[in-house]
């Protein structure tokens, strides 16, 4: 099965604060679950291994998987709290989700489906989702349609998750800088592409030397950086020409070309397709957007 091939079904949302009661203690469900805790500190354990809880941690727990919550009771901590089926949307087991507390043994037969599947196994069990806000926002949106939606919640939430389930896959297999300076410098970058900053400032905004700069960025983004600002001009380019009115001259102007001819060069050189035709169809574009 690939992770394409889910069919979400989220049977109960439920906002929960942790102060480290006894209900709190090792135990199963029978149903798939996330926690994502807005802020920290505490402890998780999972399959006898504990973790931290720091700010926007998230933990993804799998059917029959033990687990427990250790918190000190002068420090609770909220949670936004999802059970879901993954593969039984017809007849789904998350709306009646049922715990087993040790000693008590879990029945397998009671559980949700959970086939073969090597892409949701490379999932982790545990992890911070700080540097992935729109992940952590998009997943209080879901908590927030959940509770509020009177007509169609079911199609709208479940959708919803299927692409936060996507958007998340791709987060933790793509590439992510995760040094600070390249991090910082990448969120000033794709907010204003157009600006076309001399390559020399990134560098001396970052306090690196040139050669370690360069060095540094490839590493952290897999492209130079002359690379990563035509890509992101170009990303820039064609969200101007799908969702403006504006002229190619205009758009080339507004990306600080002299011009229109070596802006429709660079633009074709890079998707194969003039500005003009990729306004007509997008499709007929070499490269993937």
């Amino acid at each position: 099965m690939k992770i394409t091939d889910m069919t979400p079904y989220v049977g109960d949302y439920m906002p929960y604060v942790y102060d480290g009661s006894s209900n709190e203690g090792l135990r199963t469900s029978n149903v798939y679950a996330i926690h994502l805790f807005p802020d920290g500190p505490g402890e998780m354990e999972i399959d006898g291994k504990k973790y931290p809880i720091g700010r926007r941690t998230l933990v993804f727990l799998r059917p029959g998987q033990p687990h427990a919550f250790h918190i000190s009771p002068s420090q609770p901590l909220s949670s936004y709290n999802l059970y879901f089926d993954l593969w039984e949307r017809d007849t789904p087991r998350s709306l009646n989700r049922i715990f087993f507390r040790y000693p008590e043994r879990y029945e397998s037969s009671t559980g949700t489906s959970t086939p073969p599947c090597e892409q949701l196994d490379g999932l982790p069990g545990i992890c911070s989702l700080q540097a992935h806000p729109h992940l952590f926002d998009l997943f209080q949106t879901l908590a927030k349609l959940f509770e509020e939606l009177v007509y169609y919640r079911e199609e709208t939430v479940n959708n919803l998750f299927f692409s936060w389930i996507l958007a998340w896959y791709n987060a933790i297999h793509g590439r992510q800088p995760s040094d600070y300076r390249i991090v910082r410098l990448i969120a000033r970058l794709d907010s204003h592409p157009e600006r076309r900053e001399p390559v020399a400032d990134w560098w001396k905004s970052c306090g690196l030397k040139r050669t370690y700069f360069h060095e540094l960025f490839l590493r952290e983004t897999g492209l130079t950086p002359k690379a990563y600002q035509q890509k992101q001009l170009m990303r820039r380019a064609t969200q101007l020409l799908q969702e403006s009115d504006l002229s190619v001259t205009a758009i080339a102007e507004k990306l600080g070309y002299t011009s229109i001819h070596p802006f429709t060069r660079h633009f074709g050189a890079y998707y194969g397709v003039s500005p003009r035709q990729f306004r007509t169809d997008p499709r007929l574009s070499s490269k993937r957007l």
